[in-house]
């Protein structure tokens, strides 16, 4: 449980100076076992601090053919005492971007549809949540000069959280393995094959499309 221990709020104890709730080591344990599809990696990072007593940090990207296509990260919050907005005592907080084409961006639906990926995904892998919440947000951006483009880059950004419902700590892994279906979709990937996959077109990046 090194990488526990190494990702708490702050350091390798707990508020009072004790060793982290049984229950969040196990649901740490649990997400460090997960094994995406090939395409996503996962990597530890620094927690945040000040959100729970206890959290858990992981960042990850979708990559293919040496291209990065999507990047995102997923945090695992833990209160013992919970709190009221979470109605429990985990908290996922996630963040997932990725490159679209301009006509995908400029179409209305694309925030409802977005979030319906998200909340697709968690159906797909049959996990129980409560109190999802959440932004999707597009963005242009526009290169001048020496960093001039031939076409504004087009971005979306999804930024969820939701409460796990209370069961074993080891079935916050399959929230995680949901979270890299929703970081796939956005990249354009295609569900893997024998998988469940939300019902909704996946969106055309730029650049071409894995087979």
């Amino acid at each position: 449980m090194a990488a526990a221990r190494a990702h708490l709020t702050d350091g390798a104890e707990g508020p009072g100076g004790g060793e982290a709730p049984r229950p969040f080591r196990q649901a740490v344990a649990a997400l460090e076992a997960v094994r995406p599809r090939p395409e996503v990696r996962l990597g530890p990072l620094p927690a945040p601090r000040r959100l729970a007593p206890f959290a858990y940090a992981l960042e990850a990207s979708v990559e293919v053919d040496g291209e990065e296509l999507a990047d995102g990260r997923f945090v695992l919050l833990h209160d013992p005492d919970g709190q009221d907005a979470w109605r429990g005592t985990f908290r996922v907080v996630t963040l997932a971007r990725a490159e679209l084409e301009p006509e995908m961006a400029a179409d209305p639906l694309l925030p409802e549809v977005t979030w319906s990926w998200l909340t697709g995904a968690l159906q797909a892998r049959a996990v129980a949540y409560a109190e999802p919440g959440g932004t999707v947000t597009r963005t242009s951006s526009y290169s001048f000069g020496e960093l001039a483009g031939p076409a504004p880059r087009e971005e979306i950004e999804i930024r969820a959280s939701w409460t796990p419902r209370e069961g074993p700590a080891g079935a916050v892994a399959g929230h995680l393995h949901a979270w890299c279906d929703l970081l796939c979709q956005c990249a354009g990937l295609p569900p893997e094959s024998g998988e469940g996959a939300a019902v909704v077109p996946l969106p055309q990046r730029r650049g071409p499309q894995p087979l």
